[in-house]
């Protein structure tokens, strides 16, 4: 065998047209890219969205609606099939153990969820619980202590009363002179 017949696999990749070598080669002097201006300088780049100066369309729509996104609280996902595999019977799986086993790795409130079986006796220290992991837990024998309580799922309503009404005047006592009004343009 010689090195010859080792060849390199041919990688389907297009030619890169030498541009600017000579005004025969048919992309001379300009070199394809015209006369003068932003398109014929080195560097030359523009946002996605930018329209040739022209107030962009993503700056005129107006911004209209609301999104709780921002608000919304995020949780470290647990499911009882990981549960079942990693931990025996009588144990109790909170924040800590759940971190030494490798299942929880943000600092984030911990969510249960039932997706798979459990069939051992376990005791859940956790945020929150979806109901199905409730009744999976409950059928053999463990229990799922909640470590705070869940967010209320609307905002209560409070009423308006409209304005506070204004501050009472105090008539001046007797014997007291009332205080003068100060004319306009008048220096102190």
């Amino acid at each position: 065998m010689n090195l010859t017949d080792a060849r390199k696999a041919k990688i389907p990749r297009k030619k890169k047209f030498p541009k600017g070598r000579g005004e025969s080669s048919g992309v001379g002097k300009t070199a394809g890219r015209g006369r003068k201006g932003q398109w014929a300088r080195t560097g030359t780049s523009f946002r996605p969205y930018f329209e040739g100066g022209q107030m962009s369309i993503i700056r005129r729509l107006p911004k209209r609606g609301f999104n709780n996104k921002e608000f919304r609280t995020a949780y470290e996902i647990v499911h009882l099939s990981e549960i079942a595999t990693l931990f025996e019977a009588g144990q109790t799986v909170d924040e800590a153990s759940l971190r030494a086993k490798g299942l929880v790795r943000r600092h984030l409130p911990i969510k249960l969820l039932g997706d798979g079986a459990i069939d051992r006796k376990l005791t859940f220290k956790v945020h929150r619980a979806s109901k199905s992991a409730l009744d999976k837990v409950a059928k053999a024998g463990g229990t799922v202590e909640m470590l705070t309580p869940p967010p209320p799922t609307k905002p209560a309503r409070v009423e308006s009363k409209g304005k506070p009404a204004a501050p009472a005047k105090v008539p001046p006592a007797e014997g007291q002179a009332k205080p003068k009004k100060q004319e306009p343009g008048a220096g102190g």
